[in-house]
Parts: C-alpha cells; sequence; structure tokens
C-alpha cells in the first residue's frame, strides 16, 4: 500500500508539473543570472531543486506526526484525516483544471509567513558554487503552493513521520522534470505540460482518484 501512495504521489508531483512551471519557473530561470559566467547551469539548478525537495520531506513528517499525535489523542481522526486528505486532492483537480482555483486563498495564507522567510535567501546570492543553491532551494522550498498544501494533508492521515516525508519526497521527485526542462530551456515539454487538453486529462485522472480515496475513507 505504501508503494501505491509513493507512485501516487510523484504522479501528482508530475501531474502538477504545469503549475510549478507557472510558480517556479520563473525562479529556475533566474538562476542563470546568478550563477557563475561560463558555469553550466545544470549543478545549479539541481542543487536549487535538491533543497527544495528537502524542505517538501521535512514539511511531509511534521505534518504526519502531528496527523498521528492528533490519531492518537482523538476520537476518529484518523478517518477525518483521510477524508479530508481525499477531498484537497479533489481541490487540487479542481485547481488544475482551472475548474475551480479556491486553492489560492491557501496560498494566499502563506504569503505573510513566507515575506519574513525569503529574505534569509539573499544571503546565498550570488552563487559561489553549487552549495549555495541548497539553502536556496530550501528557503523557496516554503513557497505558498495550493499544490504543495494539498498533498500535504495527504500526509496528515500517512501514519507517522516516515511515510509523511516519503510521500512528500516523492512528490518532490515528480515536480523536477518539468523545472529541469524549464531550466534547459526545452519548451516543448514545457508546452506539452501547458497545453490545456494535457491539463484537463491530468485534472480528471486525479478527480477519479480523489473520489477513491474519498469513497475508502468513508466506507
Amino acid at each position: 500500500m505504501e508503494g501505491i501512495n509513493y507512485f501516487s504521489a510523484f504522479l501528482i508531483g508530475l501531474a502538477g508539473g504545469v503549475h510549478c512551471v507557472g510558480m517556479c519557473g520563473g525562479i529556475v530561470a533566474a538562476l542563470r543570472m546568478v550563477s557563475p559566467k561560463g558555469a553550466s547551469a545544470l549543478p545549479y539548478t539541481l542543487a536549487y531543486n535538491i533543497g527544495r525537495i528537502v524542505s517538501y520531506t521535512i514539511a511531509g513528517a511534521i505534518t504526519a506526526a502531528l496527523g498521528k499525535i492528533a490519531a492518537d489523542y482523538i476520537p476518529l481522526a484518523n478517518y477525518a484525516l483521510s477524508l479530508l486528505s481525499g477531498i484537497m486532492l479533489l481541490l487540487l483537480a479542481c485547481y488544475l483544471g482551472k475548474w475551480w482555483t479556491g486553492l489560492t486563498v491557501l496560498e494566499n495564507a502563506g504569503k505573510g509567513l513566507f515575506s519574513k522567510v525569503q529574505p534569509l535567501s539573499k544571503r546565498f546570492l550570488p552563487f559561489k558554487t553549487p552549495l549555495s543553491a541548497l539553502p536556496y532551494g530550501f528557503i523557496w522550498g516554503w513557497l505558498p503552493c495550493g499544490l504543495v498544501y494539498s498533498t500535504l494533508t495527504w500526509s496528515l492521515a500517512a501514519g507517522n513521520a516516515l511515510e509523511g516525508a516519503a510521500i512528500m519526497f516523492f512528490f518532490g521527485l515528480g515536480t523536477l522534470p518539468t523545472l529541469l526542462a524549464a531550466s534547459a530551456g526545452s519548451q516543448y515539454i514545457v508546452r506539452s505540460f501547458q497545453n490545456n487538453n494535457v491539463r484537463q486529462v491530468i485534472a480528471v485522472i486525479m478527480a477519479i482518484y480523489a473520489a477513491y480515496l474519498i469513497h475508502g475513507a468513508i466506507v
């Protein structure tokens, strides 16, 4: 069952690539400007994304630990968290399909906190080595994002911190191909994810899976 969850988390990250390009694509492209002239952009981009994925993994561990505490001390909390994770995934499908964009409310709620953390990233600019991009990516991994928030609610019902961390780790891996393509200037891949028909197919598949999770939580 864990393997299915990890693979599903990876697919959610991959499916959300179109959103990642919109949220982080500009940041990834800007990495070239703060990297040493003449240096390959790949090591810096990889370091940035590793830092970003580490932040997701830590957030997943924290979220899952909180969910485990709630499940241990609050009756029916586990069922409620499982239901919440399915509902949030359904809302994410609506968000990606542009059927309903209410998740932007969550993103706006997190902007105040991130505005206090984001200035710390400037300490690592310009990059002198790829290692400088690692903490920079870690900080930007906390950028308010409806896609991340929705997947984090899935971690709430993971059962323990390790499982929650693993879910978010595989989710982060799923977001990696599109952002690497954006950094490399592969417009074909980026445009493929931005194609409305592709977006709709992905959103429908995610909605069906969300309905399956909701049904499993209720029954």
